[in-house]
């Protein structure tokens, strides 16, 4: 490619390129559970613009283009709420989704005093949950969401180690 993947935090002007890239990633989820009104796919333009201007919202860029995201925000007692974390899909499986989740949690940690990690991803997708255990996550429950996918929620402190990755 001739060029590095730099990670940053996402801007205003980002929101449409976020957006279009969560519909493509997420198609992938919405045919494993052919549901394909799961959130990410229904999410709206300006609700994304607000996510960017309220949360820690981080791009990866190649050049000018958006190939990543992940949002954070923060609850009360500290817990730090990752999601709609995505790569592009000619860039999965080169670290750069571990990348993104350690941006979030550094940001998360830092910015908003986060002591503890929050996500959720669906119990059939096995890549994502993959990733979350390298990354030191363990399963504390599960919910079902409004779209009806049944969600692995899972957790880990601050402290805990992340994974690495030199991608």
């Amino acid at each position: 490619m001739g060029m590095s993947v730099i990670i940053s935090a996402a801007k205003a002007q980002d929101a449409e390129q976020v957006l279009k890239l969560q519909y493509l990633c997420f198609q992938r989820e919405a045919e494993l559970y052919g549901n394909y009104r799961i959130d990410p796919l229904v999410q709206t333009l300006e609700s994304v613009r607000a996510e960017i201007a309220t949360n820690l919202v981080f791009v990866a860029r190649l050049g000018e283009e958006v190939v990543g995201s992940v949002r954070g925000s923060a609850e009360q007692g500290g817990t730090g709420q990752i999601g709609k974390l995505c790569v592009h899909p000619r860039l999965q499986g080169h670290g750069l989704g571990a990348r993104l989740l350690g941006a979030a949690e550094a940001g998360l940690a830092d910015q908003r005093s986060a002591t503890r990690f929050r996500l959720h991803t669906g119990h059939r997708s096995e890549g994502n949950l993959r990733l979350y255990r390298r990354a030191g996550y363990a399963p504390v429950g599960n919910a079902t969401g409004q779209d009806g996918v049944l969600m692995i929620l899972l957790e880990k402190e601050a402290s805990a180690h992340a994974y690495v990755t030199s991608a």
